[in-house]
């Protein structure tokens, strides 16, 4: 970009990562019945094609695709929030008989790790105040709770 060019001009609205799915009826399981998002969109080329999704809760919003080049299956995304024990809390009463995670806590703050049917990752960590990191984990995430 030339020196020339106003870069206040290009503006990111929002990042929306894509995760690769295989079963419709396993995602909407998980995102849905599991998670709490809405189902905001789905589309079809036609009857039959691979589905795109735009699913959603509060500030997440992600993208679920059966089609085979959008995304690659164990994706991991980063999401900070405020609330994550609150999360763990509603999430240990829905019966999912497929995940049971914990909490773990590091330098950084409180994360739940979620890992849906198709091993994509979802890192929700809700960081500690400034100044007041965990003074116990030197050495890594310490479990605080049941993971799976």
């Amino acid at each position: 970009m030339s020196d020339s060019q106003d870069t206040r001009a290009v503006v990111v609205r929002r990042t929306v990562p894509v995760f690769r799915i295989f079963d419709v009826a396993k995602a909407h399981e998980f995102y849905v019945d599991y998670l709490g998002c809405t189902v905001d969109w789905e589309h079809r080329f036609e009857p039959g094609m691979p589905l795109y999704t735009q699913v959603s809760r509060d500030g997440l919003v992600l993208h679920l695709s059966e089609h085979h080049g959008d995304a690659t299956p164990g994706s991991t995304v980063y999401v900070e929030l405020t609330g994550v024990r609150a999360l763990h809390a509603e999430l240990a009463t829905k019966g999912y008989p497929y995940l049971r995670p914990g909490l773990e806590e590091d330098e950084f703050g409180t994360c739940l790790t979620l890992t849906d049917p198709f091993g994509n990752r979802i890192r929700l960590n809700e960081q500690f105040p400034k100044g007041q990191g965990n003074q116990g984990a030197s050495d890594g995430r310490a479990a605080t709770g049941a993971s799976g």
